[in-house]
């Protein structure tokens, strides 16, 4: 019992790390594409971490409501990416919590930052109140954000296996698991 409790300890370490991290290069990645451009490239990279944040709740859904069976008996042909998407499957808490949790909350911080950017480069080309602004924007990133994972969720439900393993497919390119 112990060591079960030390190792979600350790997880619990390493994810918040993590999640310094990616939200330190996120963050970093978001300042230097808004600091010196147009609204409309600014909104563009807005809607990117939007849709990012929204493809990684599809993940995580995807992840834990994915049956297993037929990702072994993928892994079994040796199907490429099925090796990954069962690691996955086995871990499902804990990349449900990474993409759902990690990843997706960073791009709804920042995504609501690029927002709070955006609704101020609009204030200095109309000369509305920069509160009706910032509420007008904070209220879509808002919106856009919940309406696209409710959909996410639906789809990624009632396709979780083809969700996980074309992830799964795409990671396997980067990550090799040692017990091949």
């Amino acid at each position: 019992m112990a060591k079960k409790k030390n190792n979600e300890s350790i997880w619990i370490l390493k994810i918040t790390f993590l999640a310094f991290f990616i939200s330190m290069i996120f963050s970093f990645v978001s300042e230097i594409a808004l600091s010196n451009t147009n609204i409309i490239i600014g909104t563009i990279i807005l809607l990117v971490f939007i849709l990012l944040g929204v493809f990684f709740d599809m993940v995580g859904v995807a992840v834990t409501a994915a049956d297993e069976k037929p990702l072994h008996s993928m892994n079994a042909r040796k199907v490429k990416g099925a090796d990954v998407a069962t690691i996955f499957k086995k871990n499902a808490a804990k990349v449900s919590s990474f993409c759902n949790d990690v990843v997706g909350d960073i791009c709804g911080i920042i995504s609501g930052s690029a927002g709070v950017v955006i609704a101020a480069s609009i204030t200095k080309i109309i000369s509305i109140n920069p509160l009706y602004i910032s509420l007008v924007i904070t209220a879509l990133v808002a919106s856009l954000t919940i309406g696209g994972k409710a959909v996410g969720k639906g789809i990624a439900i009632k396709n979780s296996n083809k969700i996980l393993y074309g992830f799964s497919k795409f990671i396997s390119y980067f990550y090799h698991p040692k017990n091949k």
